[in-house]
């Protein structure tokens, strides 16, 4: 697979997959065999997959109640001792959501909570340093001055080699790369054909040097009716290329900037095997004039 860059020459670089993975649908909960989930990581690590987006608030649902906090991560991190793959894998995590009573989510992005978590996501994921770890979500509660101060003490600690963003807007963005210089490597908003409004954060990403990572990637592609309602564009041009309208949504966004590393969830073996190999639809002038205007 093609890859694209994280990182900077302070904290280093790292090459990884233009496609990566997002675990947010990962679970054992019934529904998803665990011999499923592990072809799944098999399947995009032979695809070229390499950038696997947990969170610390990831989990299966309500029947877990607030269990539900780490679910994810030991999940994750179990699957990848079992396999032997830790080396293969650049591992991004999250702070600042937390998962309540009946599984409800909630914030909490106070300077105590934020060291406490980095700290439980350590230890569940069995690692001495974070890849990539992500402020999840601006908290009302918080000035995002003070969550910004925090995310530089975990920066400077060495618990995490990377620091990201994640739901931030544009004047976020600046505020942080201000107080964290290069500590700072990406930001992760929602991005897709049906959610085009993070395209200023982008232009953001593209001037300060930073990674953008849409989470929600394939948001509005997966019904057939929806999908030929509200982007025909897409779906029109899946058809005329031979290849599934969800490769050429991440096709786009790749195209929009060569700082943006879609992160779409998977399953299943066949999904992941379909959204990694978008990495190499490269499409015309004339074809993203459509789908920009569609």
């Amino acid at each position: 697979m093609r890859t694209r860059t994280l990182g900077n020459d302070t904290v280093g670089t790292v090459e990884v997959g233009a496609i990566g993975l997002g675990l947010m649908t990962f679970d054992q909960s019934g529904s998803q065999p665990r011999e499923q989930l592990l072809d799944t990581v098999r399947a995009a690590l032979d695809a070229g997959v390499t950038l696997f987006d947990t969170a610390d608030a990831y989990g299966p649902g309500d029947e877990l109640g607030d269990g539900a906090q780490g679910a994810n991560e030991r999940l994750i991190a179990s699957l990848l001792d079992e396999l032997g793959v830790r080396d293969q894998v650049f591992l991004a995590t999250k702070a600042g959501h937390v998962r309540a009573a009946g599984g409800a989510w909630a914030l909490d992005s106070s300077p105590d909570h934020l060291r406490q978590a980095v700290d439980a996501s350590l230890e569940r994921l069995g690692v001495e340093r974070i890849d990539l770890w992500q402020h999840h979500r601006p908290d009302p509660e918080v000035p995002y001055e003070e969550v910004v101060g925090s995310l530089r003490e975990v920066a400077e600690s060495g618990k995490v080699r990377m620091v990201g963003l994640s739901n931030a807007n544009a004047a976020q963005i600046r505020l942080a790369h201000t107080v964290l210089g290069d500590s700072l490597v990406s930001v992760q908003n929602q991005f897709s054909p049906a959610f085009r409004t993070s395209a200023p954060e982008i232009d953001v990403c593209d001037e300060l040097g930073l990674a953008f990572l849409p989470w929600s990637p394939l948001g509005g592609l997966g019904d057939a009716k929806a999908l030929a309602d509200k982007h025909p564009a897409f779906a029109d041009l899946a058809a005329d290329r031979g290849v599934s309208p969800q490769q050429v949504a991440l096709a786009w966004e790749l195209a929009q900037s060569p700082r943006v590393i879609p992160i779409p969830g998977a399953k299943r073996p066949q999904s992941v095997r379909d959204s990694a190999a978008a990495a190499d639809l490269d499409l015309s002038p004339d074809e993203l004039a459509r789908l920009d205007a569609s």
